[in-house]
């Protein structure tokens, strides 16, 4: 009894954490830039002629240029999608952490690669994976996301101690996002990719792995 709920447990940390950076919102700071689409590319995942190809640039202040890549197919069977930043600078492995105590923390800047870990306090940290997509956003698009990807595996859930603890979640964010509670985001890259950018941030060079 004790393996099989550890084993629930840890699937619905597993799916909600492959929803995260799934989930579009319109928390995204992204949509003030014209991109370069290609239409009618084959999907590498259906083989039709529905995918969907989009690049741009933007100039971050703090940050320097970066590129947004995207892939998406438009197969109502298929619906692949991957999307990446990458800056146009070479930067150093790195972490970015920010206490989220006002309201204008909320307002923060969030570049996000694909190769990042996200630490949203002690409710959840995504790690990087096949499912992982890059964005830029803000730290409350970050909340938002990681509250509805709660609120998506809270309605999937049957087990009542794993919807307990999904609920004490979201609730957590909620006050979070109200501005009633505190909490620390982390953000992690060793590819150097990934940023939070505000005054408060405290940012560390992480060692490079070796080969």
């Amino acid at each position: 009894m004790g393996d099989k709920k550890n084993n629930n447990n840890n699937n619905t940390n597993n799916n909600v954490e492959n929803n995260v950076d799934n989930i579009n919102n319109n928390t995204n700071a992204d949509n003030d830039f014209s991109p370069n689409v290609v239409t009618g590319e084959t999907c590498p995942i259906c083989g039709k002629k529905t995918l969907t190809l989009t690049e741009a640039e933007r100039d971050i202040p703090f940050f320097g240029k970066v590129y947004l890549f995207s892939m998406n197919c438009s197969n109502p069977e298929c619906k692949y999608s991957v999307s990446d930043v990458e800056s146009e600078e070479v930067k150093e492995p790195s972490e970015y952490s920010l206490d989220v105590s006002k309201e204008d923390h909320l307002n923060a800047r969030v570049i996000k690669s694909s190769n990042a870990t996200v630490k949203v306090g002690r409710i959840m940290t995504i790690t990087p994976g096949t499912a992982s997509q890059g964005y830029i956003s803000n730290i409350e698009g970050v909340l938002k996301r990681t509250q509805h990807a709660l609120e998506m595996a809270y309605d999937m859930e049957d087990d009542n101690s794993n919807k307990k603890k999904l609920k004490n979640k979201i609730k957590k964010l909620r006050k979070v996002l109200y501005g009633n509670e505190p909490i620390t985001i982390t953000i992690s890259d060793p590819t150097g990719n990934s940023a939070i950018i505000h005054e408060d941030v405290v940012k560390k060079t992480l060692k490079k792995s070796k080969k």
